[in-house]
């Protein structure tokens, strides 16, 4: 049974009210991949009444009123993304379609959506609590660069008014904090716990932590925003990680140390939870919430990355420390996804942030957290790195094995480097052999070493050694099979010579690139202090940084230099750069010189050479 979206719903189960409503920015799916599924449904095993508002209508108070004032109080999320992301494009162009919405329908969302609930929400109900969390709020608690406004926006908890926020992965926060209001507490004065921010009159700031560059500080000084970005995500570790604090004006905003991550058992337990993996039935008539559809037969068997790659925002939300769920458990819930209707046979992801990732990469995380201001993959992979499949590849055998399943895919990131360090190359072989559907996604992102290094990604040669590796095995067994490379353009300290060198390399292995992604600079990340910047927040050095809007398309055309359509950004670009060289007919040129090209694509109209064949 689903969680109520009406006040019909609420009396039908007999309640004459209800403890907490959970707004959010997403229409109503109950399945696991969903943050909005997860947290109602632990409110729910704990024994509150909720409520789901999904997507109310935020152009007045009146939707907000639709459960009347619940009796604890409001938990706020935008949703399973960002709502800017869930927006625009890289380019700051508006989507036309929204994954998370009945029917693809754009507009059923605010912009910043967090704020503008929780402010309706004020607006109606006055001193209730609210307690915002997911990803939108969570990578926004302190003051950060808003690629959208171009522009430092203060602390997300002071812009929404709201009392709390839950950063990361908030089962545990949600739990404690709602059983102390249940209890009577005033939410005022929850300020202890572990994975929260509040904010406090600069009077009453804690004497313990690490403080911040203040908000009106990292307005002015771009070294001090960096600085401040380093501060924050040094200490997003649940072992060693300090309290944190920085000042907005007359208040503070603390954010005390992470929440340990979810131990195995309730991990398990939380995947077990009585979830409805699908949309609620009244988008039916509007043609259903197509988000569905990629994950409604995958499974999450882990959470954490240490890979950790600095325009990744998974570091800085889920943490570093990687957890992961029981064989039993996945097994499990892979056997009650055999006995759903629309099954046809095909388990498309056992996964998470990093498909192959099942445990730390290395033991003296336990005692000590993860290595502050060191990558464990980048630039090479670290001494004390444990690479191990066994466990995943068990578990990948067992579910394979299973009545009713034809096939078991990994479409969520594969770590190439990571795999490589393994001595048995049992997994690369079933990988190959039994997981992939006529293509393995990849995320080389550049050929430079430069950029790599300011991407936290492994150098070039890896992607090389496991490609080669990857054509032989599939050789082996016998299938034609391919490798999709994701590539990334403009991503700060990516230079045009750097653009050059990546096309180069790009048309020397015969890879096309169909789509190229524009670094997208979203808040919490390395990556966009970076853009912001202009500085290495670990060094403090200058980076360059590809900011117009011709400047990138530029770079993007260079990556896809084949396309007819981008030959006059490629001259361009090449001439910029010093790399005329490459203009020319030679095998090894980019390009045509325009005449050759001219002439080439009149001849090809007319049916000669580089037109259809004669009979």
């Amino acid at each position: 049974m689903f969680l109520p979206i009406t006040p019909q719903e609420v009396a039908d189960r007999g309640w004459d009210g209800v403890d907490f409503v959970y707004v959010s920015g997403d229409a109503y799916v109950d399945h696991p991949s969903f943050g909005a599924a997860i947290i109602t449904r632990v409110l729910e095993a704990e024994g509150y009444r909720v409520a789901v508002l999904a997507q109310p209508d935020w152009k007045s108070a009146e939707d907000f009123k639709r459960f009347g004032r619940p009796k604890l109080g409001f938990l706020v999320s935008s949703g399973n993304i960002d709502s800017m992301v869930a927006h625009y494009t890289a380019a700051k162009k508006k989507r036309s379609q929204d994954a998370y919405s009945p029917g693809r329908v754009m507009g059923l969302r605010p912009d910043r959506a967090v704020i503008v609930y929780c402010n309706r929400i004020r607006e109606t109900y006055g001193a209730i609590p609210i307690i915002i969390g997911g990803l939108e709020a969570s990578l926004r608690r302190f003051a950060h660069y808003d690629y959208w406004d171009d522009k430092i926006r203060k602390s997300i908890l002071f812009d929404s008014q709201a009392d709390l926020i839950i950063y990361g992965m908030g089962e545990n926060q949600t739990i404690e904090i709602c059983r102390r209001l249940s209890n009577g507490e005033d939410i005022k004065s929850i300020t202890d716990v572990r994975g929260t921010c509040y904010s406090c009159d600069v009077r009453e700031t804690p004497l313990m932590g690490a403080e911040c560059p203040s908000y009106e500080n990292v307005c002015k000084s771009k070294k001090e925003y960096a600085v401040s970005c380093r501060i924050q995500q040094d200490e997003q570790d649940h072992i060693r990680g300090k309290l944190i604090k920085q000042r907005h004006g007359s208040r503070m905003l603390v954010q005390n140390p992470p929440m340990p991550p979810l131990t195995q058992e309730e991990m398990d337990w939380v995947y077990s939870l009585p979830y409805e993996r699908t949309y609620h039935p009244v988008y039916e008539k509007m043609g259903g919430v197509p988000a569905i559809e990629e994950v409604e037969f995958s499974i999450t068997h882990n959470r954490g990355c240490f890979g950790a790659c600095n325009f990744c925002s998974i570091a800085f939300h889920q943490g570093r420390f990687v957890t992961s769920r029981s064989k039993d458990s996945i097994i499990k819930e892979a056997k009650l996804l055999t006995e759903r209707p629309n099954f046809k046979g095909y388990i498309h992801d056992i996964g998470g942030p990093t498909a192959n990732f099942r445990k730390p990469s290395c033991l003296k995380q336990l005692e000590n957290g993860l290595c502050k201001g060191k990558k464990c993959l980048a630039p090479t992979p670290c001494k004390a790195l444990e690479a191990d499949h066994s466990e995943y590849l068990d578990i990948l055998r067992t579910v394979r094995e299973l009545p009713k399943v034809k096939k078991v895919f990994i479409r969520s990131g594969i770590r190439y480097d990571y795999m490589l360090k393994d001595d048995d190359d049992t997994f690369f072989r079933e990988l190959v052999k039994y997981h992939v559907s006529g293509q393995l996604k990849v995320a080389p992102e550049h050929c430079s070493a430069a950029v790599l290094d300011k991407m936290g990604k492994p150098h070039i040669e890896a992607y090389i050694e496991f490609s080669k590796k990857y054509f032989e095995l599939t050789n082996d067994a016998g299938k034609e099979q391919y490798l999709v490379p994701y590539l990334m353009s403009s991503h700060p300290g990516s230079t045009l010579q750097d653009a050059v060198e990546l096309a180069v390399f790009l048309k020397k292995r015969h890879i096309r690139p169909e789509q190229v992604q524009d670094f997208y600079p979203t808040p919490g990340t390395i990556s966009t202090c970076m853009f912001y910047t202009g500085l290495d927040p670990y060094t403090l050095k200058e980076v360059y940084v590809a900011k117009t809007p011709h400047d990138k398309a530029l770079q993007r055309a260079l990556l896809q230099y084949y396309n007819p359509k981008n030959r006059d950004l490629v001259e361009e670009a090449l001439r910029k750069a010093g790399r005329a060289d490459l203009i020319g007919n030679s095998d090894k040129c980019l390009i045509r010189p325009k005449q050759a090209a001219v002439r080439a694509k009149t001849i090809g109209r007319k049916g000669g050479a580089y037109g259809k064949k004669k009979k």
